[in-house]
């Protein structure tokens, strides 16, 4: 094994994306990176006021998140959402992926 390859694998064996955690237990550096587009699409927004699948998905986007939170953005249906519904919908997909204390939950 070349140092190369030692140092982009963990103790354990595991590989290592760049960016991701080792585990569904490790906190990873972007922990709270969906809550920002979750407040960035409602800042200044009632609570009645909805955002389209499309708007999330281009906020997401164009926030850099990693490949794990677009795949939760790309698991919402098409349609509309309060804040509540969004996030209702996007932590239903990040518990059914058990990724709550890798990358947190919105609200």
């Amino acid at each position: 094994m070349t140092s190369r390859s030692r140092s982009a694998s963990s103790a354990s064996g595991q590989a290592r994306t760049p960016r991701g955690p080792r585990s569904n237990i490790d906190r990873s550096p972007d922990y709270g990176a969906l809550q920002k587009v979750v407040d960035s699409l409602y800042h200044g927004k009632l609570p009645t006021d909805q955002a389209a699948r499309l708007d999330v998905v281009l906020a997401a986007d164009a926030a850099d998140l990693p490949a794990d939170l677009i795949e939760i953005v790309n698991l919402l249906p098409p349609g509309r959402f309060n804040r509540r519904k969004l996030c209702d919908q996007l932590n239903s997909a990040i518990g059914g992926h058990a990724w709550g204390q890798v990358y947190g939950t919105v609200e």
